[in-house]
């Protein structure tokens, strides 16, 4: 009988569980990793990417006079044996590359 009760203990924590990530999961911001993801993603149409990286506090970011709380990173890029650096800005809320730009 108690293993019964443990099983059915433990089968009712697993769904619980399950149920608060994926609540969690809806609801949560764009992780400062998922969102290096999709700029890899971005800049990748374009070319092969040799370097990454993205700091993990968002900044307060102004964008034709609105403002967005963003992750900014950056990716290097080898063109014509030349090592070339962009920095980009990826919005918190939904994942989206708010700018880039190329750094000198």
């Amino acid at each position: 009988m108690n293993t019964k009760r443990l099983l059915i203990a433990a089968g009712a924590g697993v769904a619980a569980g399950y149920l608060i990530k994926q609540q969690v999961d809806h609801f949560q911001k764009v992780t400062p990793e998922r969102a290096l993801k999709h700029a890899k993603e971005t800049f990748k149409k374009t070319g092969p990417i040799s370097g990454s990286w993205i700091y993990m506090k968002p900044e307060e970011v102004e964008k034709n006079g609105l403002l967005y709380k963003a992750y900014r990173g950056g990716v290097t890029r080898n063109i014509d044996g030349e090592n070339k650096q962009y920095e980009f800005y990826v919005d918190v809320d939904t994942g989206a590359v708010v700018n880039s730009f190329q750094t000198t």
